[in-house]
């Protein structure tokens, strides 16, 4: 090991939720450590949409300034590196990093979101979060009234095609095979005259990630502006399991309302605690996390 500093917090992970989570521990005069990877998940995203006084932005300007404004509080120390190991000590944590640094605090925030697995379709990496998109909410609007897919099947088909047939009519579900709908859905699909396509995808046309057609199995082809889709994810890490936190069911780390996972000190926030994938939502709650974290270090303070 090379050397080793003590902390109030380290922070794994540098995005919008660990930022967040960092600036109101910073304000609340925590000495904190932010390890970071520089590998947010969005990274290719062209535009962040619906997060209030930065509608449209590039994601990474975004990140750049709210970093900016957290290392301006003294406090708050970020480095650059990956995170191969975490413990706990008598002080609280030991983190190891793939430099072979360590540091060590009191609490833990996790804040490494979740790592998308890409289907085997040829075009699916270059249209990934450009056209080929995952939340209606963040990209639905730009897409409004176009001729759209959704790459699923059953009930997560079901559910994301009510939401999407509020933003355009010119809307299909491709199952990638035989459809798996209840009758009732399909009654309900075919009333509002959207198509069930039981073909398999086998490569995506695109024009510099904008998508022109797509082409089945059979060998046919059929234009879209857009395909919505909900890809499998894994978590970017395994120390919170290491560390003895539970996961959901979906493979999320199990949070409270506060953001603390199962394992007393350690906190989870953004895109690896939640379904619920935006930047929004990723600054709310890293802000909630640092905030229950700082009281619960101004009760250990004060008792």
């Amino acid at each position: 090991m090379k050397d080793k500093k003590e902390f109030d917090v380290i922070i794994i992970g540098g995005s919008y939720s660990g930022l967040s989570a960092a600036m109101t521990l910073g304000r609340s005069l925590r000495n904190v450590l932010i390890i970071d990877a520089e590998k947010p998940c969005n990274r290719n995203t062209p535009h962040s949409q619906n997060f209030m006084t930065q509608d449209g932005e590039k994601p990474h300007v975004i990140a750049e300034k709210a970093r900016a404004q957290v290392l301006k509080y003294d406090t708050v120390k970020l480095v650059k590196g990956f995170v191969t190991e975490a413990k706990t000590t008598n002080l609280g944590f030991s983190v190891n990093t793939e430099s072979g640094t360590a540091y060590e605090a009191k609490k833990l925030i996790i804040a490494t979101g979740i790592k998308d697995i890409l289907p085997n379709i040829k075009g699916f990496k270059d249209t990934w979060s450009k056209s080929v998109i995952h939340c209606p909410y963040c990209h639905g609007y730009e897409f409004r009234h176009k001729k759209t897919a959704i790459l699923s099947n059953g009930d997560k088909a079901y559910h994301m095609t009510q939401l999407v047939h509020n933003l355009t009519k010119a809307l299909s579900v491709i199952t990638q095979g035989d459809a798996n709908f209840s009758e009732v859905q399909i009654k309900k699909l075919q009333a509002h005259e959207i198509s069930i396509i039981e073909k398999d995808i086998t490569e995506i046309v695109h024009d510099n990630g904008t998508v022109k057609q797509v082409i089945y199995n059979d060998g046919s082809t059929e234009h879209f502006d857009a395909i919505y889709v909900q890809l499998p994810f894994e978590q970017h890490t395994n120390i919170p399991q290491n560390l003895g936190c539970e996961m959901t069911e979906t493979g999320y780390i199990q949070v409270d309302e506060m953001q603390q996972t199962t394992v007393s000190g350690i906190y989870a926030c953004g895109d690896n605690a939640t379904r619920f994938r935006s930047v929004a939502n990723a600054v709310c709650s890293g802000n909630v996390a640092g905030s229950a974290l700082n009281m619960a270090l101004s009760h250990d303070d004060f008792n």
